[in-house]
């Protein structure tokens, strides 16, 4: 199987697992329990969603030629670098306005599930 979305998730998974050693290893003792915290939500958030990325990659394996699939994948990335990017900037950079685009993931987090199951529904109707 060769999909994008397999890659990315694969890769944003790499990247959640360096992220949260660094936080770990170099960060803890610098940031305040609050900031960790921040940090933190940010790591958790980008391993499922990386999770989420590889599910929507078996889908699409599975069933080819839905946009809708390609659609929840690209907000599920895109949620990724929005709400987990901007609390590592946010921490990383001391900026907390960079808190203000974390919404903005949160809602492609959610738009990527609803589209799915969205699909998953429309898809299994086809089938029956």
């Amino acid at each position: 199987m060769s999909s994008k979305f397999f890659n990315l998730g694969a890769f944003c998974a790499f990247l959640g697992v360096a992220f949260g050693a660094f936080g770990a290893h170099s960060l803890k003792a610098v940031l305040s329990p609050e900031l960790m915290t921040v940090y933190q939500t940010g790591v958790t958030y980008q391993m499922w969603h990386s999770l989420g990325l590889i599910i929507v990659a078996l889908v699409q394996h599975n069933i080819s030629g839905s946009t809708a699939i390609n659609r929840a994948g690209w907000l599920m990335f895109l949620g990724i670098v929005l709400f987990s990017g901007s609390l590592y900037l946010r921490v990383l950079l001391d900026q907390p306005v960079f808190g203000m685009i974390t919404p903005l993931g949160g809602v492609c987090f959610l738009l990527a599930w609803l589209t799915l199951c969205f699909s998953a529904r429309n898809i299994t109707k086809k089938n029956l």
